[in-house]
């Protein structure tokens, strides 16, 4: 074929598109079963997931509530008698009033015989028992108090003249320990044993009175 000029024009024939072939009704059913399994996994997934956060605070939140806070010792009152005299061993006295709080909102204390000790430099000077076994109700506080004397002190001459020298730079130090075995309870649950141990460190002045620095102290309690 040639223009009006006579230039001779090829003109190329269109190529013919190749065939689509449209998928079968089975595939489209089959593309929408996937995915509606897809969904449905994905749905099951996030309800399990937060199902799983929710009991975790949960747990955390009963956790935190029940878990078992270590009783509160505080010495408010602590003396020795006869300080002051130059042979007071003889009389010695010591006289002494703690108070031990349960402060667990839920939890309460079973404390099995209680005991109370008095050291000086590391040596033990006394010992008596304080209570018999009892039951602390949750946020209540039990006060244990006690007098050593005589055969509940163990005293000597030379012992005395060590607490005069001290009371001379004008303070004697003791340590009051209260031991005890004790078991948490929750409701009709019961833990295992634990040997409780409170030390309260105590200074009394030159007339065997407790210091402020002491009165109302904190003891630090352990376990062992």
């Amino acid at each position: 074929m040639a223009d009006r000029d006579g230039i001779p024009i090829q003109i190329t024939p269109e190529k013919p598109q190749p065939f689509q072939r449209r998928h079968t009704a089975h595939y489209y059913a089959q593309r929408v079963r996937e995915s509606l399994a897809t969904r449905v996994s994905k749905t099951i997934c996030i309800i399990f997931l937060s199902l799983l956060l929710v009991l975790g605070i949960v747990a955390f939140i009963l956790w935190l509530s029940l878990r078992p806070h270590r009783p509160r010792f505080h010495v408010h009152e602590f003396s020795v008698q006869g300080l002051d005299q130059p042979a007071g061993f003889e009389n010695a006295q010591i006289e002494f009033n703690v108070t031990a709080r349960n402060s667990n909102q839920h939890i309460g204390i079973y404390y099995y015989s209680m005991e109370g000790l008095v050291y000086y430099r590391d040596q033990r000077v006394g010992s008596t028992p304080l209570k018999d076994p009892f039951y602390q109700e949750p946020k209540t506080t039990t006060v244990l108090d006690a007098t050593l004397s005589g055969a509940t002190l163990t005293v000597s001459s030379q012992r005395w003249n060590e607490f005069l020298n001290d009371r001379g730079k004008g303070k004697v130090a003791f340590r009051l320990e209260i031991r005890s075995t004790i078991r948490f309870r929750v409701s009709t649950w019961d833990s295992k044993r634990h040997t409780m141990h409170a030390t309260c460190d105590v200074v009394v002045g030159p007339n065997g009175s407790i210091l402020p620095i002491s009165k109302d102290k904190r003891c630090p309690v352990y376990f062992t």
